[in-house]
């Protein structure tokens, strides 16, 4: 589990992360940061596509920014989500695609997932909580 002051900080990144959301569509904007093992923090935000399908969520535009620069371990996750110009009323956990994208890089007993109202108000599952039971490479 993160310390208090990390925690602190990837909460903070998320809320900066989704002022970048693209979300014309829905109006819920999403930002995320993403604990790398090297203490590393890379943020992401939703982006919406009018065709929908083709939408990506907060947490794998983070995932896949840090993938893509050769980052293979992640300790957390923090999100923050909610409509816009509007105070965050509930909790933000990621959808289901997004926690199979997190079961293929991260422990599930040891990667946790942060949903933030604020950096005062948050909530943190391990990933196995939220993907009790997951599809992996074991599977294969």
């Amino acid at each position: 589990m993160p310390e208090d002051s990390v925690i602190r900080t990837l909460i903070e990144a998320a809320l900066s992360a989704r002022q970048f959301s693209y979300s014309p569509y829905s109006g819920y904007q999403v930002g995320a940061a993403l604990l790398a093992k090297s203490g590393d923090i890379y943020t992401g935000c939703n982006i919406e596509n009018a065709a929908f399908s083709p939408t990506n969520c907060a947490e794998r535009t983070a995932f896949f920014k840090a993938v893509s620069e050769g980052v293979r371990q992640f300790d957390a996750i923090a999100i923050a989500g909610g409509t816009k110009d509007k105070a965050i009323e509930k909790y933000a956990w990621p959808c289901g695609v997004c926690r199979q994208v997190m079961a293929e890089f991260c422990s599930p007993e040891a990667f946790y997932i942060i949903s933030a109202r604020s950096v005062d108000d948050y909530k943190i599952k391990a990933l196995e909580a939220l993907l009790p039971v997951g599809f992996g490479a074991d599977n294969l």
